[in-house]
């Protein structure tokens, strides 16, 4: 369980508690950029930069990691996503921001579109920045009418075969769960940001995948 690690190694005050959680990755202008920059800095003065190189890879894998939670859940053919709807709750890479840019939420989108699925989505400030993106795409394996942006937080749920929780915006951490129940085919939630109690989805009969924890 990713919570009595971080509760051990947070302990640490070298390390604290501040940014180790778990989740489905980093994003932004900032980072990802700054990690790259010093890889580059680190190969040009022939320098080890073997955990940069970790860094990034573990980065990209949480987001590889998820995806395989939702196939595996419906059953790992190759055509299992298609047809499906996922209500995706957050867009932007991280709360409080309109900012999508390497936007983990982007990513998780694009494949669940690859692979036949409908989606629809909402966040508080990014959905016109979304629409922007994706909008611009030239991939013509995906097919930008199955994206619907919301303008509410329930909208998506509706008829959805499963939630996804991707950036922990205030609003969807103390959301109303019976309203998720009732508009959604089955009850079942896959949150990339850990933001629901376990023994609290148990109660309320969610099928809940999460990041580093076990599966309800």
């Amino acid at each position: 369980d990713i919570t009595s690690v971080r509760n051990g190694i947070g302990s640490d005050p070298r390390i604290g508690y501040n940014f180790t959680y778990p989740g489905v990755g980093y994003g932004g202008s900032c980072f990802p950029k700054d990690v790259k920059a010093l890889k580059q800095t680190a190969f040009e003065i022939g320098a080890e930069h073997s955990i940069l190189d970790a860094v990034e890879a573990v980065n990209l894998s949480q987001r590889a990691y998820f995806i395989k939670k939702i196939e595996k859940h419906f059953g790992n053919a190759a055509n299992s996503l298609r047809g499906k709807k996922f209500a995706v709750w957050g867009l932007s890479f991280k709360p409080e921001t309109d900012d999508i840019r390497e936007a983990p939420a982007l990513e998780i989108i694009t494949h669940l579109l690859h692979a036949g699925a409908h989606v629809a989505a909402f966040d508080p400030i990014a959905g016109d920045n979304t629409r922007e993106y994706f909008s611009a795409q030239h991939d013509g394996a995906i097919d930008i009418s199955h994206l619907k942006i919301c303008n509410d937080q329930y909208e998506p749920l509706e008829q959805a075969d499963a939630l996804l929780l991707l950036t922990e915006w205030k609003p969807f951490r103390s959301p109303d769960f019976e309203r998720i129940k009732s508009q959604l085919k089955a009850p079942i939630i896959f949150d990339g940001r850990n933001q629901y109690s376990l023994d609290q989805m148990r109660e309320l009969g969610f099928k809940y995948y999460c990041v580093g924890r076990p599966t309800v």
